[in-house]
């Protein structure tokens, strides 16, 4: 089983705080003989008349020793994880959650904002101390 992000907690607190309710702690993606392992999976109804909204999320903490390294894998792991929801025909739109430092300091410059582009990468970006979601990118 995958180790927890230091901030999976965090990210589950804050996204119940903002409405959703969690419906997987660890959603598993599976094609063929093959699982990874997604942070969370949540839902949040619209209203009677506008159905379920239902995300995968996948929590990064950015605190390794190059950010860089941070933002190469969980690229690599978000589009993973988006083509594999994408070929077994998920109805999630899946999210990379990460704190507002981390925004700051990776989305916030050149090559942060190329994931930014056309939607290419969905943020929820949170306040670790006060546990609550600051951002969703794009709204």
């Amino acid at each position: 089983m995958p180790r927890k992000d230091i901030h999976h907690d965090t990210v589950k607190r804050a996204l119940v705080k903002d409405g959703w309710t969690i419906t997987h702690d660890q959603f598993t993606l599976s094609l063929g003989k093959t699982d990874v392992f997604a942070d969370l999976g949540a839902e949040q109804l619209l209203g009677a008349d506008k159905g379920l909204r239902q995300i995968i999320v996948e929590v990064k903490s950015f605190i390794g020793r190059s950010k860089m390294k941070d933002l190469e894998q969980a690229i690599g792991q978000y589009i993973l994880y988006f083509r594999i929801a994408r070929k077994i025909k998920l109805n999630h739109l899946l999210y990379l959650a990460i704190t507002e430092k981390a925004y700051e300091t990776i989305f916030q410059i050149e090559i942060g904002q190329l994931f930014l582009e056309d939607n290419l990468v969905r943020l929820i970006v949170f306040d670790a101390e006060s546990e609550v979601i600051t951002q969703w990118i794009p709204d």
